[in-house]
């Protein structure tokens, strides 16, 4: 039987990109051939996370190893356009999917038909996009390849979309909530308000074969359970990071779960944190998307100062339109606490020094926290966000939540609780083991990581045949 090849084909935003290189490095651990699908765009701004042995063209650049993988036989890195102008090059948004969707298909049944007559290279057996990249379902349906989509949730199963019509959006229908106590559709991402049933991402990836979740059966059985009655293949292998380290290490060889950044990280800043005691510092990132006011950062600064704790803030260049910290908060705070522009956050939450993390609450940095017993802060956004924050704070008592207004008051008191408090620790901790026994061998994560490769093999065509 010819090696499978996955052709792994991230939204272009690190949300994405970060998650889907996790899988693609699992799956390529267990003998899977991978080539993964970068954006033009990306491809340029992440080349301090790619080895330089390249062979460019104005289409196309293809890159041999990144990270743990460099140097690996197996695994490549393409590029496609990005199909946006350079007037919205920059952008790192969801309404890049409209690009991505009508812009983006003819390069990549380009980039599978050349991989197809490359020497020394599988004929490729899966293709597998992640949500709002729905485009590759097509094109490898017109190609006869078999799909798989990493997904997080799917809502159609309980009727929540596509809405009725157009008066959906204002009637007071996204602000209930089923009599299971599932979260209204008004605090779940804003891209599947939609009144076409051909429009939503949801209804484009029950076009797939199958579906990949970056969570674990005890943490969302409910959910599961639903999908699992519209879908034939559900295959839950998260905490991603956690699978690489301890999952791949039972194998007798642990990959490194750091990803591609489109920032520079600091790295110093975990040998600040070495030099801080257990549980003493409130790590503060506000995510890739997240934008706020000089006022609404002012407020998080004042309440972080009035907390009493050390802390490590990443805040991104663009994370406000102009100013930036007051000086007089950085001369308050200068013995405590360590502002950076980026850094590796998955290490900085497993970091023995880390006590609690207030984040915006994307599905990543929720699953990475959870993963590492780290209690959270949550000021949700947008998106998946508040959806996040329902389900996890609600139902497993990890964190506290923030208002829409940001408050100096209400930080500095959350901040002490998530701190502080030993239920909301004893919650954290007790999620933690849960997600280490998922990833370790006989586990669900690791079983169904395994029965997921079992699946791309007997796809692989049989070349004596």
């Amino acid at each position: 039987m010819a090696r499978p090849h996955a052709v792994v084909v991230p939204y272009p935003g690190a949300g994405n990109i970060n998650p889907a290189l996790q899988l693609a490095k699992l799956l390529h651990h267990h003998g899977v051939y991978i080539t993964f699908v970068n954006t033009e765009h990306n491809h340029r701004v992440i080349p301090h996370g790619l080895s330089e042995h390249t062979t460019r063209t104005r289409a196309r650049r293809h890159t041999e190893g990144a990270g743990a993988v460099r140097g690996r036989d197996g695994f490549r890195f393409e590029a496609i356009p990005h199909g946006l102008s350079e007037a919205d090059r920059g952008k790192q948004d969801y309404g890049q999917s409209l690009s991505t969707t009508t812009r983006c298909a003819a390069p990549l049944r380009d980039l599978i038909t050349r991989l197809n007559g490359t020497p020394g290279v599988p004929p490729v057996t899966c293709v597998m996009p992640t949500g709002l990249m729905s485009f590759p379902l097509g094109v490898a349906r017109d190609l006869g390849i078999p799909t798989m989509v990493f997904w997080m949730r799917d809502l159609r199963e309980r009727g929540f979309v596509p809405l009725k019509d157009e008066s959906f959006l204002t009637n007071g229908y996204l602000t209930r909530r089923s009599s299971t106590g599932s979260p209204a559709l008004g605090d779940i991402s804003s891209f599947v308000r939609t009144t076409d049933p051909d429009d939503s991402e949801p209804s484009n990836c029950t076009k797939a074969g199958a579906l990949i979740l970056n969570t674990f059966e005890e943490l969302d059985a409910d959910v599961l359970a639903a999908l699992r009655s519209e879908y034939t293949h559900v295959y839950t292998v998260g905490p991603l990071g956690s699978l690489l380290r301890h999952g791949t290490a039972a194998d007798g060889d642990s990959i490194d779960s750091t990803g591609l950044s489109l920032w520079k990280q600091d790295a110093e800043c975990l040998a600040w944190l070495d030099t801080q005691e257990p549980r003493s510092v409130v790590y503060i990132n506000f995510g890739s998307h997240t934008v706020m006011t000089p006022e609404q950062l002012a407020e998080f600064a004042w309440g972080l100062a009035a907390s009493g704790h050390h802390f490590l803030w990443s805040i991104r260049d663009d994370v406000i339109r102009s100013g930036g910290l007051p000086p007089a908060f950085m001369a308050e705070t200068a013995a405590r606490c360590r502002v950076t522009a980026w850094c590796p956050q998955e290490k900085v939450l497993r970091h023995p020094a880390v006590g609690c993390f207030l984040t915006p609450n994307g599905w990543n940095s929720t699953s990475e926290s959870m993963a590492a017993g780290v209690p959270m802060v949550c000021w949700p956004g947008f998106a998946d966000q508040v959806h996040q924050l329902q389900v996890r704070l609600r139902g497993v008592g990890v964190g506290v939540r923030l208002d829409a207004e940001v408050r100096r008051e209400q930080v500095t008191m959350h901040v002490r609780e998530a701190m502080g408090s030993e239920e909301i620790k004893a919650s954290a901790a007790r999620w933690k083991a849960e997600a280490l026994a998922a990833i370790c061998p006989v586990g669900s994560s690791y079983e169904n990581l395994l029965s997921m490769v079992r699946t791309l093999c007997s796809s692989s065509p049989n070349p004596d045949a």
